[in-house]
């Protein structure tokens, strides 16, 4: 008997996610086709130009405009701002320094903060108990 291994497959839509990209702005050949688990490793290890330009210079999704900001995807939200951006309209966002995006940037930051103090309270305890 032999065992027949099966291509685990996604969508386009998926593996954009999985590659950081906006998938809209991907070529149509890869938003029209599926995407093999192969096929995404190798577009990981050696990205070819078009993805390279993606990564680079955008338009990013949202949770890659959030994480260059550093703020939350709802913080993006709250500022306004519900499209992709390209890395020039972030970077301009960063000198321009908008109230809503610094205030989005201190809450981010006392999120982090108390996940940090949450994270040692466990461990804290975790070492007086185990």
């Amino acid at each position: 008997m032999t065992s027949h291994q099966n291509t685990q497959t996604m969508k386009p839509a998926t593996a954009a996610k999985k590659l950081g990209v906006y998938l809209e702005a991907t070529p149509a050949e890869f938003r029209e086709g599926v995407v093999s688990r192969a096929e995404l490793n190798a577009l990981q290890a050696d990205p070819p130009p078009w993805l390279q330009e993606l990564r680079r210079n955008g338009p990013h999704p949202r949770p890659v405009v959030a994480s260059r900001l550093g703020v939350s995807i709802a913080g993006l939200a709250r500022g306004g701002i519900t499209e992709p951006l390209t890395t020039e309209q972030i970077n301009a966002l960063r000198e321009e320094r908008p109230e809503w995006l610094e205030r989005e940037q201190a809450t981010q930051a006392e999120v982090r903060k108390e996940a940090e103090r949450i994270k040692q309270r466990n461990a804290e305890r975790a070492k007086r108990d185990g």
